[in-house]
């Protein structure tokens, strides 16, 4: 098994911190993996990217040409990465900000990820409700192994953003399960 995954969007909207949640929720789970981020000179506001390969054998490379998935946080992140989805591959997409898009070939989840993220009352857990709707997709990375991660990143004192997390995480799941 092998799965690649792209994340995109604009600096500040938690692309790093997305790709290295999954990415330690994936290694608690025993699964190899690699983690690469990709930032210029660039700060809030300017694209970022990342790239987690996970896997059950040895990982050759952390660069993706190819991805199994792609999630995509705003347009620009759209327009650049969304012929990196490989055949039957899977786009996630964040209607709030990302215009419409249809291709062969390619599974296409598009949802106000934003917008949800506002109405649990924190616009700062985007990225964790597109982890949600990931997880129910994808199901490779088990949801206890990412409730540790937060329970582990998570600041003390800071409660209340691991609560918003653990909602994210469950409304995008939601938007998969029903």
């Amino acid at each position: 098994m092998i799965e690649r995954v792209i994340i995109a969007g604009s600096g500040g909207q938690g692309v790093m911190l997305l790709g290295k949640v999954l990415a330690e929720a994936a290694m608690r789970q025993g699964w190899q993996v690699s983690w690469f981020p990709a930032y210029g000179p660039e700060v809030r506001g300017g694209t970022s990217y990342c790239m987690v390969v996970i896997s059950d054998r040895q990982i050759g490379s952390p660069y993706i040409d190819n991805a199994d998935t792609v999630i995509v946080l705003n347009n620009p992140s759209l327009e650049k990465f969304k012929g990196k989805v490989g055949n039957k591959g899977m786009l996630i997409a964040n209607s709030s900000l990302a215009g419409n898009f249809t291709a062969s070939g390619v599974k296409l989840l598009s949802f106000p990820f934003t917008d949800i993220a506002m109405k649990i009352g924190n616009i700062k857990v985007t990225n964790m409700v597109v982890l949600g709707c990931y997880l129910a997709a994808k199901k490779i990375v088990d949801r206890g192994n990412v409730l540790k991660v937060f329970d582990a990143m998570a600041p003390s004192g800071k409660k209340e953003i691991l609560a918003a997390n653990r909602m994210a995480l469950q409304e995008g799941e939601r938007l998969v399960n029903g």
